[in-house]
């Protein structure tokens, strides 16, 4: 949700979702989907630092994958989980993913979309 605020804030078009490969083998993944505050939902990060202090954050977990990311240079190459993973983060933050790093190899960079295309 943080995310999502900076994005819509910023004026963002396109993020780069790096490391990858580091949720490679985990049974499940979460994402960080809202926070809750003496009891009530929100779905933004509040602005004032004692409830920044008291927040808790609502996940929502998905299945990882067992295939591994590390390396991978094109879509193709991504196990399915991991694309869903990527969906899912795109949905959630209201951005489009432009790139997607799989190591820190700088070859091992899938272009999603032309970040500087509109």
């Amino acid at each position: 949700m943080l995310t999502r605020q900076s994005c819509a804030i910023s004026g963002v078009t396109g993020i780069a979702l790096t490391k990858l490969d580091v949720l490679d083998g985990f049974e499940t993944v979460k994402i960080c989907t809202g926070y809750r505050l003496r009891g009530q939902d929100l779905d933004y990060f509040p602005s004032h630092a004692a409830d920044q202090a008291e927040v808790e954050p609502i996940y929502e977990e998905m299945a990882g994958w067992d295939g591994t990311t590390a390396g991978a240079r094109s879509w193709a190459d991504l196990p399915a989980q991991a694309i869903k993973y990527i969906q899912r983060v795109q949905e959630l933050i209201e951005t489009p993913v432009a790139l997607v790093s799989t190591s820190p190899e700088r070859e091992d960079t899938i272009l999603v979309r032309d970040p500087f295309s509109d």
